[in-house]
């Protein structure tokens, strides 16, 4: 008597050349920042096939392992959200990125610090970051205005421990970062009233530029040096940075209280000059997404 077990198996259906060209084709919108699927047909149809089909979802993965891509997640809101691994070609480093945007080698340390502020101020609790309905809304000015907090909070520390002198070298990377930026300007405005590049307004505005460019913010006006509302994809980046030793040193400075579900920002000093309308970055929670 036959089993079940005795029968044979079936052939899992063949991997055609249309369903490869139709995962590839998944991928190259994944690579696309600014595209949604709500924008074009097709990529809204191949990622409802993603979510559906487990074989298609696989081929799809295997496209992009072999590209050098990690898939952070397939989904309506965020198409395909890809990251690119160290020895990816399609991978895009600070360091390339920050030489690229400036000529001394201690604006492109600035320019990592901005990114590391920019992301911590979009998403300020582990709720926010969590949430799939959660936009963060940010100003160009408050960035460069929570980055000068930091500074002094670490410069109230240095003085408290004795230790306000140049760091040693095995210090924190924050520690070295304060004293750059906190002696920089803040615009260091041309005579046709233009901002410096290698401001630190300039210098976060580029950053943010860099950003809508990624797909990972979108300029809603020019509001306090430029206002920008986050996006699908920058929620899951900001994911995967949430657990680095730059971010934990950032909040474990108490300047974005994130224990208690309450997040605020210490107030301005108001015997320091900050730039005109150097609000402080706000947030909502939308039901949708333009």
């Amino acid at each position: 008597m036959t089993t079940y077990a005795d029968a044979p198996v079936p052939a899992p259906p063949g991997i055609s050349p249309g369903d490869v060209a139709d995962a590839s084709r998944l991928v190259s919108f994944g690579l696309q920042p600014k595209l949604l699927p709500a924008r074009d047909a097709e990529y809204g149809e191949l990622v409802r096939r993603y979510r559906d089909d487990p074989a298609f979802a696989r081929l799809a993965d295997a496209v992009g392992t072999g590209l050098g891509l990690i898939v952070l997640e397939v989904s309506p809101r965020a198409g395909m959200a890809v990251a690119a691994a160290e020895d990816s070609v399609f991978a895009v480093r600070l360091g390339d990125y920050s030489r690229r945007a400036a000529s001394e080698s201690t604006d492109r340390f600035l320019h990592g610090l901005a990114h590391l502020a920019v992301a911590a101020l979009a998403f300020p609790r582990p709720e926010d970051l969590a949430d799939d309905g959660y936009l963060g809304r940010i100003t160009v000015n408050g960035v460069d205005t929570f980055v000068r907090q930091v500074c002094r909070r670490l410069e109230d520390r240095a003085d408290a421990e004795g230790a306000n002198t140049d760091p040693v070298s095995d210090a924190p990377g924050l520690e070295v970062a304060w004293r750059v930026y906190a002696r920089r300007s803040a615009t260091g405005a041309t005579k046709d009233a233009r901002r410096l590049s290698g401001s630190t307004i300039g210098i976060v505005g580029k950053a943010m530029a860099f950003l809508v460019d990624s797909g990972f913010l979108q300029k809603t006006s020019d509001d306090s040096g430029g206002t920008f509302r986050t996006t699908a994809r920058y929620q899951l980046q900001v994911r995967d940075l949430a657990g680095s030793a730059a971010m934990s040193e950032l909040l474990a400075l108490g300047v974005v209280p994130v224990s208690d579900g309450s997040a605020s920002l210490l107030p301005p000093d108001p015997t320091e000059e900050l730039v005109a309308d150097a609000g402080l970055p706000f947030f909502s929670r939308p039901s949708t997404e333009i």
